[in-house]
């Protein structure tokens, strides 16, 4: 066959009139702009008649549901008491006082108060005798020796101490 006459290779001619293809940036390499994103829901459409409800409205609403569930189960505490009045064993509910997510009452805590560093917050287990200032270790102990006596009771009055430096 005569030179040249067979298949050739169709060649690509870019924007810039160059027969090379351009090379991606990193940016282009990294991102994921092309991929599907399978976390969204494609048939998704924002409700426009759910209103939004404030803080004082979420409340009420909770703590109605509350009244209604501690009414029902008075309700059904009463259906399961026998004639003479005690209740049976099988039909026992739990006690009333449950805590919930709006009952801010709560007994105190039976542990000790925690104890932190004044200077970094951390746990703190010793005090100096000489300011009052508690620290986490020895290190912390010898930044405190240095402290002169109004910066010991700014660190007090930031923990809330009526700040007495000896």
């Amino acid at each position: 066959p005569p030179k040249g006459s067979g298949k050739r290779k169709a060649t690509t001619i870019y924007s810039d009139d160059s027969p090379t293809p351009p090379v991606p940036t990193l940016s282009e390499q990294l991102s994921y702009l092309q991929y599907a994103r399978p976390f969204k829901n494609p048939n998704y459409t924002k409700n426009v008649n759910r209103r939004t409800k404030n803080l004082k409205a979420v409340l009420t609403q909770e703590r109605e549901r509350e009244k209604n569930e501690r009414e029902r189960r008075r309700l059904e505490k009463e259906e399961a008491m026998d004639v003479d009045g005690q209740t049976s064993a099988e039909g026992s509910t739990p006690d009333e006082d449950l805590p919930t997510y709006a009952s801010i009452e709560a007994p105190p805590s039976v542990l000790p108060q925690r104890r932190y560093c004044d200077v970094t917050g951390l746990e703190g287990p010793y005090t100096d005798p000489a300011t009052g200032l508690r620290y986490h270790d020895k290190s912390i102990y010898e930044l405190i020796k240095g402290l002169s006596t109004t910066a010991a009771k700014e660190y007090l009055s930031a923990r809330g101490v009526n700040p007495i430096v000896k």
